[in-house]
């Protein structure tokens, strides 16, 4: 037994008191007479020994009462392992309160964020008023970094609520042992209220020694199954108006009960566009295929839905794309221009399509259009050089087709500054194309069914490549020589597509064959830029934006699709690219609009970290398994029993207090004396 206030047991020289007295009080006896006898037999008799043991006894009962109430006001107690008692000392305390969608479960009492706000109050509780407390949240918001009062921890209390934002333990722990630290207070300590999810427990900390001593208070949920979206994704990143959609959806079931027909929606723009039916096992993952119809131009908003219950956060996701109304196409020709691609993309409707020739090149329209073609130039002036490189930086696509004979001096010359690519001699043999990069996207879905015998274009007074220190490129169409006929480059954000001989007639059966036709146009409709579909919230990624803006001195706005929020971004320029950075401002999943001077610029769309969908928790011997494998001694963790949890908390900072029962003791003590004295007496 040990005492938190060993200065009052100089109380117990009290007990000389009684003893004094009794010492100098000794009953004296003497003869008494009576004059009528009758008063002798009323009497009762006493002996001098029975008395002598009756005041030993009421000395004995007085010593022990005052004995017990020194001991008392000592507040003794019976030290627990690591038993840290301050009462007496300033503390400072800090809370972390997991409030993560994860808590959103229910456990046995309820919520368990709901049971982790009551279990931060009944901590708070027993700790002085005049102590020092933090909340802590998985926000880190800037107000909840630094100490305060009881009455404030407990306003802040009832401010907290659940929140995307996601933190493990190594940051929590840091994160107190930081505001910790600066406090003046004796004794330091801290507590993590959580599920313990197993994303939460870092395999190793990055903590160091620190006085601050951990504990560990896990809330359980009974109910651990959780049906979720995933992710989703198309199946060909470019969406053209009128033309079929293919959305596929990733689907998760991380219970242990299979489950059938649960009824997924797909809404675009407010309307219903596919309903399917999912059958879907224990633990089990499956990609859903969602067709449709884009039914126009410009930004579409789509969100995915199901239901599950109770946990909710993870059964919308949200995305949004561009649909562009036309492809802009614009050829720089050299001597004349091609009558071949201006049939191709003249004739098509989703194309606008112009040619130029070389001399007559508005430089400041270029950026204006998706894909540029500088067909078999003779001379490339100086600034138009130097507008194709900052068209390709930008992120735009060039196609270049060389000339026949010494015209393609130009050509290199260009090629060389921008790429570090020579194009070679002539070769008048004729070469079939004898490979296809399938696995590219431009042919990946040409063909169902590659034949065995195709007949392959053929091509004549093709051109050696050389690069030189530069072999990053792709080669979609190669020759049975081995060079390459079509090779793909990126160059800054753009794309350079580069052929080795002249798109005629004179030049091979290309232009004629069945492949020349979806090559130009899968490098036209890739070369529309395309936002992501969605972005996580709490990442902070930076937001490319794809179109093009124009300076405005008004700043960018973020603005949701279905409310009134709004915010201005923090606007970045990073090699070549405007984007964006939303910090920690998006806080609801959901559509929603980049505005340049009101004018939409894109769509935005925001989903809650998956991370939290995952139902698995740590045990409690896992958890203990965790604290040994990082060799925590200042980390403890205090498991739920039949005892009450803040009679748990006070045993484990205080010890088991035994000053309560000597004052009852005490109590009892001076019951004995009253006994004694007047009962006995009688």
């Amino acid at each position: 037994m040990e005492f938190v206030n060993p200065g009052f047991l100089y109380g117990l020289f009290a007990i000389a008191v009684p003893v004094v007295i009794h010492l100098f009080n000794f009953r004296r006896f003497r003869k008494v007479y009576f004059t009528n006898v009758t008063f002798i037999k009323e009497l009762k008799q006493e002996t001098q020994k029975q008395s002598k043991i009756r005041h030993l006894l009421v000395l004995i009962a007085r010593i022990l009462a005052i004995a017990s109430l020194v001991i008392a006001f000592a507040r003794p107690y019976i030290p627990v392992a690591d038993t840290i008692i301050e009462t007496q000392k300033s503390n400072a305390v800090s809370i972390f309160i997991d409030n993560s969608f994860s808590m959103s479960t229910e456990g046995e009492k309820g919520q368990l964020f709901d049971v982790a706000r009551e279990k931060a109050a009944e901590i708070a509780s027993i700790y002085k008023s005049s102590d020092n407390y933090q909340l802590l949240t998985n926000d880190f918001e800037g107000r909840h970094q630094r100490l305060f009062s009881r009455d404030e921890f407990s306003q802040s209390l009832d401010e907290i609520s659940l929140s995307p934002a996601i933190k493990n333990i190594d940051e929590v722990m840091n994160r107190q042992q930081e505001i910790l630290k600066e406090s003046a207070a004796k004794a330091k300590t801290a507590y993590i209220i959580s599920d313990f999810q197993e994303v939460f427990l870092n395999p190793k900390l990055t903590i160091g020694d620190s006085m601050v001593r951990y504990f560990l208070v896990p809330v359980k949920a009974t109910h651990t199954d959780n049906l979720y979206i995933d992710s989703v994704w198309f199946e060909s990143p470019v969406q053209q108006k009128d033309q079929l959609a293919e959305l596929k959806v990733k689907i998760r079931n991380s219970g242990n009960t299979a489950l059938e027909k649960i009824p997924v929606k797909l809404i675009l723009n407010g309307l219903q566009k596919s309903l399917a039916s999912l059958d879907i096992g224990a633990n089990e993952s499956k990609d859903l295929l969602m067709p449709y119809s884009n039914p126009g131009s410009g930004i579409q908003y789509g969100k995915v839905v199901l239901n599950d219950h109770p946990v909710s956060f993870d059964d919308a996701f949200y995305f949004s794309y561009q649909v562009a109304p036309v492809i802009r196409v614009l050829a720089i020709n050299g001597d004349e221009s091609n009558n071949y691609l201006t049939t191709m993309f003249g004739n098509d409707s989703s194309f606008v399509f112009q040619n130029v020739n070389e001399k007559n090149v508005d430089y400041s329209s270029l950026q204006d259009h998706d894909l540029l073609i500088l067909n078999e130039p003779e001379i490339i002036a100086g600034g138009l050089e130097q507008s194709l490189t900052s068209y390709l930086d930008e992120g735009g696509s060039l196609i270049i087709i060389p000339p026949s004979g010494n015209a393609v001096n130009a050509t290199n010359t260009f090629l060389k500054k921008l790429v570090n690519l020579d194009l070679g001699k002539e070769d008048t043999s004729s070469f079939n194309v004898d490979y296809l990069n399938l696995q590219h996207p431009l042919y990946a879905d040409v063909f169902d069914d590659m034949p065995e015998n195709i007949d392959l274009p053929l091509v004549k007074n093709s051109r050696e490549m050389n690069f030189y220190g530069r072999p990053d490129y792709e080669v979609l169409l190669k020759l049975q020589n081995g060079n390459p006929f079509l090779i793909k480059h990126t160059e800054g954000k753009g794309k350079l597509y580069v052929f080795s001989s002249s798109l005629r007639t004179g030049s091979g059966n290309f232009v004629k064959h069945a492949l020349f036709v979806p090559t130009l146009y899968k490098i036209a409709i890739t070369s529309v830029p395309f936002s992501k579909l969605f972005y996580t919230i709490g990442e902070d990624a930076f937001i490319e934006i794809v179109e093009h803006v124009k300076e405005n001195e008004k700043p960018m706005v973020i603005r949701s699709v279905d409310n009134p929020f709004e915010f201005i971004p923090e606007s970045r320029r990073s090699d070549h690219t405007d984007g964006l950075f939303v910090h920690d401002q998006v806080k609801e999943a959901g559509n929603y609009t980049l505005l340049s001077d009101e004018n939409p610029v894109q769509g935005l769309s925001f989903n809650f970290n998956r991370e939290e969908s995952e139902m698995g928790f740590k045990t409690n011997a896992e958890i203990q398994s965790w604290i040994a494998d990082n060799r925590l001694k200042n980390v403890q963790l205090i498991e739920e029993g039949g005892q009450v949890f803040t009679e748990k908390i006070s045993q484990i900072n205080q010890g088991i207090s035994l000053w309560k029962w000597f004052v009852l003791a005490a109590l009892l003590f001076l019951l004995v004396e009253v006994i004694l004295l007047r009962v006995l007496k009688n």
